[in-house]
């Protein structure tokens, strides 16, 4: 076992461990000053119960085994709570649990100022379950989407390297299920809440772009750690802070042109939209073309958050917008510019092919099956607050705490 990789996977486990109170803080400032503590326990319950159900059955479930089908997932029983796991085998097993844990969390952003804490955790533990452990096996652990090119007959292979499609697109389609299952919040327009403290969405921004690197590059340790020959480390840091940045470029012009002000609100936005692009692109993009892709995902985000007001679907904190959308740009932006294999990069069509497939097939898997956990959870014990909870603010109603003690 090399020290150097093994060291880096650990420290980047650590890294995206922190992105899910990165989220907390984000998602936290957005809502209104009586929520933040619901918010943030939403993302915090996720890595409490996920990482646990993750070492008992989720690391088996997304390894495919041989003669299994490429349509399920591994064995949640092949080695029950990692009992006989090597030691190489446990890190990359932490570097996953890192995955589940904060694309559950993302989900909650849809479903701000409304959600009770214990039917959030009951789907919180079903989707993990159900949804992302079989994804994470589709994408990365030899299933249907591992092997769509081969089995095609196609010359590619699906490029999701850290995510777009088991992830983001995962996220996102599950958050607008859950949305339309909880329904609108008490005077649902355009400006109903202002973010409250706007320091901590720039401070969860923050910490998310932080530990994107090791959501992206931390893949490089594992590789190793698996004998798997890997040397993309310098391109998918380069990409990762490039496609970031000109992203806050992107939404924060549309902003201007749009509603006359360049928002810091948009810029910690825009990051994230450009960070969630890059992550299933990052080792497969020229620098350049990566640039194009966060210039791109801003621009469009900006706009595709605005979606909701039109369509009459209350995404609180724009997880569509962001993660739903920024993940399917940066999904199929690679069937156009994949280095190698893209349509405009010595390629065909097969790339943009398996690409759609995936990110399409991923989208309705997660949104049929979020909706229709959710829906049980509503019709059964209830999955939104009383509106007059809601109107007061769920923070002391559903865990006795608020956010600020304000003394005299």
């Amino acid at each position: 076992m090399d020290s150097g990789n093994l060291a880096w996977s650990v420290a980047a486990t650590a890294l995206v461990l922190l992105m899910t109170p990165g989220v907390a803080f984000f998602y936290g400032g957005l809502v209104k000053a009586k929520s933040v503590v619901s918010m943030m326990m939403l993302s915090f319950g996720a890595m409490g119960l996920v990482a646990v159900l993750w070492i008992l059955y989720g690391s088996n479930m997304t390894v495919i085994g041989e003669g299994e089908s490429q349509f399920l997932a591994g064995n949640p029983f092949s080695d029950f709570g990692l009992a006989n796991a090597d030691s190489d085998t446990l890190v990359i097993s932490a570097y996953g649990a890192t995955f589940a844990i904060i694309t559950v969390a993302l989900i909650s952003g849809a479903i701000a100022d409304r959600a009770k804490f214990g039917s959030w955790m009951i789907f919180a533990g079903v989707f993990a379950t159900v949804v992302y452990f079989p994804v994470a096996a589709w994408v990365w652990g030899g299933g249907w989407i591992y092997n769509l090119g081969a089995n095609l007959g196609l010359d590619v292979a699906v490029i999701d390297y850290a995510g777009g499609t088991a992830v983001h697109i995962n996220a996102g389609a599950a958050a607008l299920a859950l949305a339309l299952v909880l329904g609108k919040r008490v005077g649902f327009q355009k400006g109903i809440n202002k973010p409250h403290n706007v320091p901590l969405v720039l401070l969860g921004a923050a910490i998310l772009w932080f530990g994107w690197f090791g959501f992206n590059a931390g893949a490089e340790g594992t590789f190793a750690l698996l004998g798997t020959e890997d040397s993309s480390v310098g391109l998918i840091v380069v990409n990762t802070l490039g496609a970031t940045a000109a992203a806050i470029l992107g939404w924060i012009v549309i902003e201007k042109i749009k509603d006359g002000k360049a928002t810091s609100i948009g810029a910690a936005s825009g990051a994230v939209a450009g960070l969630v692009a890059i992550t299933p692109a990052c080792a497969a993009l020229a620098p350049g073309w990566a640039l194009l892709l966060g210039l791109v995902t801003g621009a469009v985000c900006a706009l595709a958050i605005e979606l909701k007001w039109k369509l009459g679907y209350d995404d609180a904190l724009d997880v569509v917008g962001v993660h739903l959308v920024g993940g399917l740009i940066g999904t199929l932006y690679l069937g156009f510019f994949a280095t190698g294999t893209g349509l405009f990069t010595g390629g065909d069509a097969s790339q943009l092919l398996v690409q759609a497939i995936a990110a399409f097939g991923v989208l309705i898997y997660s949104f049929v099956v979020a909706y229709v956990l959710g829906f049980a959870i509503e019709k059964t014990i209830g999955f939104r607050v009383k509106n007059e909870d809601e109107i007061a603010g769920v923070d002391t109603v559903v865990h006795g705490e608020e956010g600020y003690a304000l003394v005299d």
